[in-house]
């Protein structure tokens, strides 16, 4: 097969594929490329409409296409930036080159969106009883961190920092309830080692303290 590729144009090149391709003797182009591949590479190529009968990158927004190409660029000319700092970018780019793709596949759910959260939820999970910041949440899911915060946002209604503190303190009503650990221990135990700062943050959630609402919850009780 044989593709022309017009300028703000793009074309894929698959696993395997082997490919010639030539600039117009009068109009010679400049271009840059990246490589990438991994779990989700398949997915993503597919959510962007690019398929190996369909190779060719068409923009719909001029806009959106331009920080594609700034995020393009920033890779090259930073490859001596640490290997998350550059995955975030990815990730930045791949987000660009899905909203602005003429044939993107991304559906109400945005399952590349669907994704992020995910793995931020299964890193929450893994991780709230330790020190843990939004930044290292959204280094979990290969983002940066304004990037991460908004999507976040826009899915949960909720900022990251607020949901992590919502997950912590569903964590310690559950211990109140159903174990006999002090007050001290269940902060320590959901990722307040300071017990003032876990009460603070525990009343600020509930209006009561952790020792009030045990009582008025009929907490205590010994697990096994």
């Amino acid at each position: 097969m044989t593709y022309q590729v017009k300028s703000g144009q793009g074309f894929l090149l698959f696993p395997g594929q082997v490919c010639t391709y030539i600039a117009d003797r009068e109009l010679p182009w400049e271009y840059v490329w990246l490589e990438f591949d991994g779990l989700r590479a398949k997915e993503t190529v597919e959510l962007a409409g690019l398929h190996p009968a369909n190779p060719v990158y068409k923009a719909r927004y001029k806009d959106i296409y331009e920080t594609m190409k700034e995020e393009m660029l920033y890779i090259v000319n930073h490859r001596e930036e640490s290997p998350f700092h550059l995955i975030g970018h990815l990730y930045l780019f791949i987000d660009s080159l899905l909203r602005s793709s003429t044939s993107a596949q991304l559906g109400k759910g945005n399952r590349l969106r669907d994704f992020y959260i995910k793995e931020a939820f299964a890193f929450i999970e893994q991780n709230f009883q330790n020190d843990i910041s939004v930044e290292d949440i959204a280094a979990a899911c290969g983002l940066n961190r304004s990037y991460f915060g908004k999507i976040f946002h826009e899915s949960m209604g909720k900022t990251p920092q607020e949901f992590l503190i919502s997950y912590r303190m569903t964590k310690a009503t559950e211990l109140l309830k159903l174990t006999d650990l002090s007050i001290a221990d269940i902060g320590n135990v959901v990722g307040y080692p300071n017990q003032l700062h876990f009460s603070r943050a525990f009343k600020n959630a509930y209006q009561v303290s952790p020792r009030q609402w045990r009582n008025e919850h009929g907490g205590g009780k010994r697990s096994l």
